[in-house]
């Protein structure tokens, strides 16, 4: 996998950990934080929808991965219509492990991006979880 594609995605953790540390030092307020931290959940799962998407379209595997490409998307959107409820962190956390386990057996990848690839996301994605545990401890 390039290490670019690596760098971007470990720095897009940088948001999952710097809101709750700016909460928990006062450099920001519980509901400021809590909403930028929705916002940002949000928008990067829906960023997994395109994912297979694209997949699906080279491929051409209309099947269910074409539908199932939609819903990052659609569970991002209903979380920023409800992300005044705590539950939301924790839908946002089921859709990430969902689609972490959806890419490891349906995405069709070169042999030589898969094993970098899923090593990367399983790290990746045990970060958001982890973070988003933090976020529900601090809001509850």
């Amino acid at each position: 996998m390039p290490y670019s594609a690596v760098a971007l995605g470990f720095a897009g953790l940088i948001p999952f950990i710097a809101l709750p540390v700016m909460i928990m030092t006062g450099m920001l307020s519980l509901s400021e934080g809590a909403r930028y931290f929705t916002q940002y959940s949000a928008v990067l799962l829906s960023f997994f929808g395109g994912v297979h998407w694209l997949d699906a379209l080279q491929h051409n595997r209309t099947n269910h991965q074409l539908y199932v490409a939609m819903l990052p998307t659609i569970i991002g959107w209903l979380c920023l219509v409800f992300s005044g409820d705590v539950k939301v962190l924790g839908v946002l956390s089921v859709a990430y492990i969902a689609m972490l386990f959806y890419d490891k057996f349906n995405l069709i990848l070169p042999q030589k991006i898969v094993v970098g690839y899923t090593s990367v996301r399983m790290v990746l994605t045990s970060v958001v979880v982890i973070s988003h545990a933090v976020m529900i401890g601090i809001l509850t």
